[in-house]
This record gives structure tokens, sequence and C-alpha cells, in this order.
């Protein structure tokens, strides 16, 4: 396609309805669609964090007690039963008892990065609950007057300014 060409298209299409290259039209609604439908921004409620928080909690609970394989069965030396399985294994010049040690020591140590996590999760989603309910109360009382009655529509607006 000569030049001159590609000038005429352009001015065509410009005049039309002006030129969109590369584009997509704006969004009004503030964010990408979704498969429902529903435009807008995301939104998480209370009861959502606080079920996942909740979730997260009783998983490291769970975790906690049923997963630890280095300390169940443990003797008065502290030693748990897997641990003692492969002390006698190696004792009697087993190759499996250092695999076992091995073993034990990787799950414990995995073990421990899950039990983090959760409790991460689970205090994180603590704190963001508070806060947001510290953020509304501030919200809430900034839009009150002295007296106690709401502030006006018209000086609401001026935030917006």
């Amino acid at each position: 396609m000569p030049w001159g060409e590609w000038d005429q298209l352009k001015a065509e299409a410009a005049e039309k309805q002006g030129m969109q290259l590369n584009q997509l039209p704006a969004d009004p609604g503030g964010g990408g669609g979704n498969p429902s439908g529903v435009q807008g921004d995301l939104v998480v409620n209370q009861d959502d964090l606080g079920a996942v928080g909740n979730e997260a909690f009783k998983l490291h609970d769970h975790l906690g007690k049923q997963a630890d394989i280095a300390g169940a069965g443990m003797n008065k030396d502290g030693a748990g039963t897997t641990m003692q399985a492969a002390a006698s294994l190696k004792s009697h010049n087993f190759a499996l008892g250092p695999a076992l040690e091995t073993t034990v020591e990787t799950w414990s140590a995995q073990l421990k990065t899950l039990l983090q996590a959760c409790a991460h999760i689970s205090n994180h989603l603590d704190y963001t609950k508070a806060s947001h309910a510290r953020d509304e109360e501030q919200i809430r009382a900034s839009l009150r007057t002295d007296d106690g009655s709401a502030v006006p529509v018209s000086r609401i607006n001026e935030y917006f300014k």
C-alpha cells in the first residue's frame, strides 16, 4: 500500500469516528470484565476474610498435632518413634537409618514452613479485619459534625475536588 493511500485511509477513519489505533474502548466499570458479567472493583467481605483466617488457623492446629512425625511417641530423651527407629537401624549398620533420619529432618523443616505460612495467613487476615474496622470507624467519625449530625453532602463533595 503506498504511503499516500495510508494517509487517505487514516483521514477517512478519523472523519468517521475519531481514530483508535491499538486500543479498546475505555472500560466504564473501573475494572476488567468477569465471567458473571458484573463490572467493578474487587470486593471482599469481612465474613470472607474471617472464614479464610479461621481455616488457616484450624489447618495450623491440625497439622501441628497430626503431622509431627519427629515428636510422635517421644521417649525420655525427646526422640520420637521415627527417630528412635532411625537410631536403631543406624546402630545396626543399616543404610536405612541415616536415610530415615534425613527424611524426618526434611519433613520437619517442611512442616515448620507450612505451619509458619498458615500462621502468617491467619494473623494477616486478623490484622486486616481489625485495621479495616479502625479505618471504617475513623471515616464514620470524620463524616460527623461536632454535634454528631451527618456532614452535609456539599462538604463531602469537597473531598472529591
